[in-house]
């Protein structure tokens, strides 16, 4: 059962139980999700000849199932290899959207970084293993520890997995042992350091057995250096209305820090307060706040793209596209459109499919471990992390900016960038440059002043007036060349204008023969986060006419990382750096 769903007696199920030959799962959408998986989990970048190998799937189904991702912008293409896309965490955060932890977790994981100055994780059982759900960092340190979000850690080599298995059946500990049978050294957990040796089972065994039942008497569990060198980490468990163990909240910190009892001393008490805060705003103490809502939630920026997105590309890819492949995520991604789940009624209006169609899809995830059955509603599974979020989790706005400008560049064959405000000036945070004669001599880290450069009033338009009337105040503006706006009350009027229109324009007022041209980048409330700016010499032909030619370019890469970003920090801030 995933946390943040009602506490009331589940519903009995009226969906059809799915088919148990394999041959109900087999098919586009289950070849699909083994892509993706092997692209995801990958250090680098894939050729389609390397799945072909690793599937066993011929080279022209290969070639199918790629074209079909990378249409609906899972994967992209860089030259002949593949690589995931930002677009491919919807599956994650349509888990964490309708299982309720992205709202329920956040609150409470940065308060305790705050409070305890240490790495906090929200962990969940995966099958026999232990999912990363939630992470958060005290603000502030130079080199914070912690696991990303979506990685998977063996039960028995974490304090949470002790913590969860106290809920454990005969089944998951059948899995268990066959799990550890097949890889003893931990070689398949790229996120922990392999074993050199592997321990012997039965020790093995009895010594997690007896962990996990003093972490169930206990309340809490202590991992001293188990999951890696130097690291030493204490968790405590959610748990639903029954009692049962749900999710755990993991602190971790470096043995030259805390030692185990130092940790648990500093650290316990606090953990154990937010754990009651977060299991309340999973469950809540009414019956109005524990149950599923009967209306669908608001679609937000944060919540999975509309069916929309998977429509029928036919016409445009004729045989390359795998229209059952696309339905099927379609499904997968329309399951968070609400927190506890959807109906199979419900997830085929969600995902604009027939009541078949949506039935088929959903046996096959269930089956295939990505989708949970509870009573009549369907949820993601925590396994739909396994499909690249960890990797793509740890992406920076510079990361998701990167493509979308050199694509620019290409396009425009002029210079792009990318930078932020930082008190009074813009930080380039990424670039593509094209080399020219005239190519300016700008790199990421480059700092510049906001009030004479077209990303400096971008982002300053888009500030409170205040505010922005002290920024203004506080450059000092200076002449840099004679076409330089100093006057506060120019300046104004220019972000004014910058505002109404939505873009600036700056000719040669940071350095002579230089004009630029600057949209804003939005997250997904609305405020400009970044801006992205074409820069050029300042040839023979008027301003106008480098507005009117490369402004369309310059807003349709602004709106492909907006697009990206909406997934990508669908639940947190934007990470500039």
């Amino acid at each position: 059962m995933a946390p943040g769903v009602s506490k009331a007696a589940p519903e009995a199920p009226t969906a059809p139980a799915p088919a148990d030959s394999p041959a109900e799962a087999a098919g586009p959408l289950e070849r699909g999700l083994a892509v993706l998986r092997i692209v995801a989990d990958a250090p680098h970048s894939v050729r389609p000849s390397d799945l072909a190998r690793a599937t066993g799937l011929a080279r022209s189904t290969v070639d199918r199932i790629t074209a079909t991702l990378t249409h609906l912008d899972h994967l992209r293409a860089v030259g002949r290899d593949l690589v995931p896309a930002p677009r491919l965490m919807e599956f994650g955060n349509a888990y964490l959207h309708a299982s309720g932890l992205s709202q329920a977790l956040r609150p409470s994981l940065e308060r305790l970084a705050r409070t305890l100055d240490e790495s906090v994780s929200a962990i969940v059982l995966d099958g026999c293993d232990a999912r990363i759900v939630g992470k958060a960092v005290p603000p502030g340190r130079m080199i914070p520890l912690g696991f990303r979000v979506g990685d998977l850690l063996p039960a028995e080599r974490c304090a949470a997995g002790a913590v969860l298995a106290a809920g454990w059946q005969p089944d998951t500990y059948d899995a268990w042992r066959a799990r550890r049978a097949a890889d003893p050294l931990d070689e398949t957990f790229p996120a922990v350091p392999a074993r050199r040796t592997p321990p012997p089972p039965e020790r093995t065994e009895a010594d997690f057995a007896a962990w996990t039942a003093a972490a169930d008497a206990d309340g809490w569990a202590l991992d001293d250096q188990l999951v890696a060198p130097g690291l030493v980490a204490l968790a405590v468990p959610v748990r639903d209305p029954g009692g049962r163990p749900v999710c755990a909240i993991s602190v971790l910190a470096h043995t030259s820090r805390h030692s185990g009892d130092e940790l648990r001393a500093h650290a316990l008490a606090t953990m154990e307060e937010e754990a009651r805060h977060i299991a309340d705003a999973l469950y809540g103490t009414s019956e109005e706040a524990a149950a599923p809502p009967t209306t669908p939630t608001p679609v937000l920026a944060h919540a999975p793209a509309p069916a929309s997105a998977y429509a029928d590309a036919k016409p445009e890819l004729g045989p390359s596209f795998l229209q059952a492949l696309a339905r099927g995520l379609a499904v997968l991604t329309a399951l968070g459109r609400r927190r506890g789940g959807l109906t199979l009624a419900e997830a085929a209006e969600a995902a604009g499919l027939s009541y078949p169609s949506t039935r088929r899809n959903l046996l096959t995830l269930r089956q295939l471990g990505y989708v949970e059955q509870l009573g009549r509603r369907f949820l993601p599974s925590p396994r739909v992390l396994e499909l690249g979020y960890a990797r793509l989790s740890a992406l920076t706005l510079a990361d998701i900016a990167q493509p979308h400008l050199t694509e620019l560049a290409g396009r425009a064959r002029e210079s792009a960038s990318l930078a932020v405000l930082d008190g009074t000036e813009v930080h380039y945070v990424a670039r593509a440059a094209v080399q020219q004669i005239t190519s300016a001599r700008i790199m990421p880290g480059t700092r510049l002043p906001a009030y004479a450069t077209s990303m400096g009033r971008v982002l300053l338009a888009d500030l409170p007036e205040a505010d922005r009337r002290e920024r203004i105040d506080a450059s000092h503006p200076r002449a840099l060349t004679p076409h330089t706006l100093t006057s506060p009350d120019a300046l104004g009027a220019a972000l004014d204008r910058v505002a109404r229109e939505g873009h600036a324009l700056v000719e040669q007022e940071l350095e002579a023969g230089l004009r630029s041209l600057a949209v804003p980048v939005r997250d997904r409330s609305g405020r400009a986060v970044a801006a992205v700016n074409i820069a050029l010499h300042a040839g023979p032909e008027p301003p106008e006419h480098t507005r009117d030619t490369l402004l369309p370019a310059l807003r349709a890469c602004a709106a492909r990382i907006e697009s990206d970003l909406a997934v990508a920090f669908a639940d947190g801030p934007v990470q500039t750096g």
